[in-house]
This record gives C-alpha cells, sequence and structure tokens, in this order.
C-alpha cells in the first residue's frame, strides 16, 4: 500500500506517461483486492495508471461534473492520480450529445460509477418557465440560457453525492468565469457540508496544464479515448434553451462572428419569404400547447416539452433568436457572448402580449421590477436563496390570470405579436373606444390632471424662486 501511495505521488509529479517496466512494477504491488480490476484492464479496458488506483478513494468519492470533452476527461483522470474515488455525473439538459460514448469514455478511465441523467423535463418545468413568466433578461438581452442550467445540474449532483456518500464536488468552470460561483454557490446552499475540488483554481493543475497541447499530451501518454480534433476559435455551451458562444476569436467585440458558427438558427437574410404563424396558449403563465397555424404547416403539440423542442426548430428555420452582447460578469469583468435561444425568444414575446391584456397596471410594475432582480440573482448564481425563493413566489402570484393564446408571426429573425386573446382580459374595448363613451365621463379628466398637476406647479414654483428654469 506504501508502495502504491509513493507511486501515485510520483505520477501526480509528471505529466508523461509511467513507462511499461514502472507499471508492470505498480500491477505487482496491487494487492488482491484489486486482482480483477488489473485483469480487465490488462484486455485493454482502461489506462495502465488508472487500473491501478481506480477503485482505491484513499481521499474519498468525489462527484465529477462531466460532458465527456478533453477538460473533464483529464480532469477525471486527474482526479483518480489524486486518489479519488470519481463518480461521473452528465446531466442532458437537450445538447446534442452521444450520452453512451460519454458513458464508455468515463468507465475506461476509471470512473467508480456515471450517472447519465435526463434533466430535459425538470429544466423546463422548474427553471425555464419560471424565467418566461418573469420575462427574464439580463442586462436587456440575455435570456439565461446558460445561468438557469447551472441550479438545474447542480441540484442533481447534490443528490448524487448524497446517494453515493461522496464528500466532494469537482467541476471544469474556469477562475475567472461565472459558472464556478453558480455552480458552487448553488451546492453550498443545498449540502453545506460538501467540499469543492476545483482544477483550474488549483496551481498543481493549471501549472501542468497551460494549454489545449498539454490536455492532448496528457490524454494521448495516458491512453485517455479522447479524440483529437481541430479546436474551434470559440467556446460553447449548449442546452435545450440556448446555446452560447464566447472567448476565442470572440472576445475581441470588433470580431463579428462567422455566419457558419450558428447551430440553432438560420441567418435571417436566408430565412423564408413566407413567415409562418404560430399560436402559444398559457395557462397562468405557464405555456401549455403550441399550434403551428401557417397554411401547409398545421400542427399541434400539448406536451410541454415536444412543444417546446418544436419551437427551437420552427423559430431556428426563420432566424429568431440571435443576440449579441457584451456583458458584465459578476466576478468583476466585461465579457462578450453570442446566443442562439429560438424558442425562448417567441415565449418571452408571446408572454409579455398576454400580459398586457391580463395584468392590472401595478402588478405589472412589480413583476417588472422583480424581473429585473430575477434575471440578477440567477446570473449571479443565487437561485437557492431566500431573495430568490421570495421572488419567486411573488410573479408566481402575479401569473394567475396570465392565460389565454397568442399568434406570434415569425419572419427574417423577428418574432412579433400578430394576435392575442384571453377568457380573463382586463381589456374592455367599450372603455377605450373613441367611439362609444362606455361608462366613462372624459369631464372626469379635468379634476384628474388637475390634481396631478399639483406637485408640478410646486416644483415651477420653487425653480423660480431659485432663479432657475425648467
Amino acid at each position: 500500500a506504501r508502495l502504491r501511495t509513493m507511486l501515485a505521488r510520483a505520477l501526480a509529479r509528471t505529466s508523461r506517461v509511467v513507462p511499461s517496466a514502472m507499471a508492470t512494477a505498480v500491477r505487482a504491488a496491487s494487492s488482491s483486492a484489486v486482482a480483477a480490476p488489473a485483469a480487465a484492464a490488462a484486455a485493454g479496458a482502461v489506462p495502465s495508471w488508472a487500473r491501478n488506483l481506480s477503485g482505491q478513494g484513499a481521499k474519498g468519492k468525489v462527484v465529477l461534473l462531466y460532458s465527456g470533452g478533453l477538460d473533464t476527461s483529464c480532469i477525471l483522470l486527474w482526479l483518480l492520480e489524486q486518489g479519488y474515488d470519481v463518480h461521473a455525473y452528465v446531466a442532458n439538459l437537450g445538447q446534442e450529445e452521444d450520452f453512451e460514448a460519454a458513458r464508455e469514455k468515463a468507465t475506461k478511465i476509471g470512473a467508480a460509477g456515471v450517472h447519465i441523467e435526463d434533466l430535459r423535463e425538470d429544466f423546463l418545468t422548474n427553471y425555464i418557465y419560471p424565467s418566461i413568466q418573469c420575462n427574464a433578461m439580463y442586462e436587456n438581452l440575455y435570456l439565461l440560457g446558460t445561468s438557469i442550467a447551472r441550479p438545474c445540474i447542480s441540484k442533481r449532483a447534490v443528490e448524487i453525492a448524497k446517494r453515493e456518500g461522496c464528500d466532494f464536488v469537482s467541476h471544469g468552470a474556469t477562475g475567472k468565469g461565472n459558472d464556478q460561483v453558480r455552480f458552487e454557490l448553488s451546492m453550498y446552499a443545498l449540502a453545506p457540508h460538501l467540499k469543492m475540488i476545483v482544477p483550474w483554481r488549483d496551481p498543481s493543475f493549471f501549472e501542468r496544464f497551460q494549454g489545449r497541447s498539454d490536455l492532448l499530451a496528457y490524454a494521448a501518454d495516458n491512453g485517455l479515448p479522447v479524440v483529437q480534433t481541430k479546436a474551434k476559435p470559440y467556446s460553447m455551451d449548449e442546452n435545450m434553451f440556448h446555446i452560447s458562444y464566447e472567448a476565442g476569436v470572440l472576445e475581441d467585440p470588433a470580431n463579428a462572428p462567422s455566419d457558419d458558427m450558428f447551430r440553432l438558427t438560420t441567418n435571417p437574410e436566408d430565412a423564408p419569404d413566407t413567415p409562418e404563424y404560430i399560436a402559444v396558449t398559457f395557462d397562468q403563465g405557464i405555456p401549455v400547447k403550441v399550434e403551428n397555424i401557417a397554411e401547409g404547416h398545421e400542427r399541434t403539440i400539448d406536451n410541454q416539452l415536444e412543444a417546446f423542442l418544436y419551437l427551437n426548430e420552427v423559430a431556428g428555420r426563420h432566424g429568431v433568436g440571435r443576440v449579441d452582447v457584451v456583458e458584465n460578469r459578476f466576478v468583476g469583468m466585461k465579457s462578450r457572448g453570442i446566443y442562439e435561444t429560438p424558442a425562448g425568444e417567441v415565449l418571452r414575446t408571446a408572454h409579455i402580449g398576454l400580459e398586457g391584456l391580463t395584468l392590472d397596471r401595478e402588478v405589472f410594475k412589480l413583476r417588472d421590477m422583480y424581473s429585473a432582480k430575477f434575471a440578477e440573482y440567477c446570473y449571479n448564481g443565487f437561485w437557492f436563496s431566500p431573495e430568490m425563493d421570495f421572488v419567486l413566489k411573488a410573479v408566481k402570484e402575479s401569473q394567475k390570470n396570465v392565460s389565454g393564446r397568442v399568434v406570434v408571426k415569425l419572419f427574417k429573425g423577428r418574432a412579433s405579436i400578430h394576435t392575442r386573446e384571453s377568457p380573463v382580459s382586463l381589456y374592455d374595448k367599450n372603455i377605450v373606444s373613441m367611439d362609444v363613451a362606455g361608462g366613462y365621463n372624459p369631464a372626469d379628466a379635468e379634476g384628474f390632471i388637475r390634481i396631478n398637476s399639483l406637485r408640478l406647479k410646486a416644483h415651477a414654483a420653487r425653480e423660480k424662486s431659485l432663479g432657475r428654469t425648467l
């Protein structure tokens, strides 16, 4: 056991593979308890050093937020090298990914367990829909597609940690970004006892792996099943709500994105020359049915997940949902991000249109105020906080009469209101009509105006007495 520990520490100080003779010595030093894993490894199931250290867990158990990509595959290997038992956790949030390939890769590297979790329904119901009810938007442009996914991912990570008896959680977020904050604040709120292992903040990791080439060399030396591909000139995060693009060539706001970067949306200039009309039915602010009422495209979907995915498809076809943002990160720097959120753009547009019919004016103002706070708390990582709990409950109360049907026109990159109707509308065309009195006495406006002018007259008098003009 002492020999195994010494060899593990020696491995931690080098990024090169252990020579085969040393690997043989390590296997010889292995106890009978690991004889079976070593035999399986001899058939090529896992890399040599992972065969010897996986399953020992001298330092404890850790849940790793795993994607199957280069970074998290190397982190998995590195955690094993440090002496942890690793449970790799992959969250299915509707991204385009080969989940079984990720499972196989993590298993071959040496994960003690691999957890592929389908969170799409949870993500839609408990995170995306509340953001729609809030009309949430960070700094007037960003629909929070990455931000809102992090608490969803974190909650399931905590559940896995509790189920598997893990004391640690690890992730691959960098030390400059918002995601490290979002993941860790969420997990500390849900499970204060958990400890975080963050390789990209650990000098022993980031000084050893100073770029993609170092990670690729480490993977190759240790037999990681990572396919080397040409690096994209940007990074990307994808889920069913959106795709984000940032870093690389996009770090310069003067660089326009190339059209071949976008995956969810057509270039609006190349979108169809004929609009499509999508009807969205809401119940208490929640979309419950989607209908395509355009001639030749008629379709009705009342399954919420299917309807959302269909909206992504049809809105993306018309180039809806692109935005280019320079935003203020919570960690104190500005960053540039480009986002595609087709379904989110349609639903937000439709929801705002319906609220115009159904929300009381003063409730509307309060909901607007809470929308800004929702976006701030979500973006900054405070989903599981008392302030967010209060906002969610208040907004839910505001939505009890936001029910009805809105038809949205999709055309050349834009989603716009076509028609709207509600059985609980506050709009009364008889009162507002210029042709019908409707129980409204125009003479009443005189007193209303006179009363509201009192403070304005007082302000004007004071300014005049001080020699200032308005």
